[in-house]
């Protein structure tokens, strides 16, 4: 049996200073920081064995913060992936909200290949793309248990990669997310079904850090 968590970074600064994220490189806040560690402990019980464990992060500084007490706690070294980083939005990145064109995608079949018209700006098919290589990198680790430290909007097109929805036809999809979830996937050895046992679990949030 495979399974695979996927952790949504908490708190970070270009939340609270709200200013547009993606490649902008802001830090945990002290809240983030704090949940982080909660994130790592609620880990250990769901991994209350310690089997071997891949980990992998995103190289952003929000994710590699959130991904450094998960290692400690494990007892694992985090593998750096830029795959999994956010998109990128460009010169949009650090600046308000609105304050840079955006422009909606389509309602036709091209959505994936849409540009919102900020230079600098990943398409979703570019985005997508390499988040399945992510993907694909993870479950070729020799481990029937992986961690991932991302981002809320690439969790979208990890569990679409998962359950192998192919990149044409993922233009519609959209998990919401909140940060400091965590995301649980199993994939089953008899018929290889491919579970998403619980999406953005939180609970883990709301207790006293260790």
């Amino acid at each position: 049996m495979r399974e695979i968590y996927i952790v949504t970074h908490p708190e970070a600064t270009h939340i609270t200073e709200n200013v547009v994220g993606g490649w902008y490189d802001s830090s945990l806040t002290a809240q983030g920081t704090r949940d982080a560690e909660r994130i790592a402990q609620r880990l250990v019980e769901l991994l209350p064995e310690r089997p071997t464990v891949h980990l992998a992060t995103s190289d952003l500084r929000r994710a590699r913060q959130t991904a450094a007490p998960i290692a400690r706690a494990l007892g694992v070294e985090a593998i750096i992936d830029e795959d999994l980083r956010e998109r990128s939005y460009g010169e949009a990145e650090g600046t308000t909200p609105g304050s840079t064109v955006f422009l909606a995608p389509s309602t036709d079949a091209q959505r994936m290949d849409h540009h919102p018209g900020t230079p600098g700006t990943e398409t979703r098919r570019e985005w997508a793309t390499r988040v399945y290589r992510a993907l694909d990198r993870v479950q070729q680790a020799e481990t029937d248990h992986s961690v991932i430290v991302t981002h809320g909007g690439t969790l979208t097109y990890l569990l679409a990669a998962w359950i192998q929805v192919p990149i044409d036809r993922a233009g519609y999809a959209m998990f919401s997310t909140t940060p400091g979830g965590i995301t649980r996937l199993r994939e089953d050895d008899f018929s290889h079904d491919r579970h998403i046992v619980n999406l953005n679990d939180t609970s883990h949030l709301n207790r006293a850090p260790h």
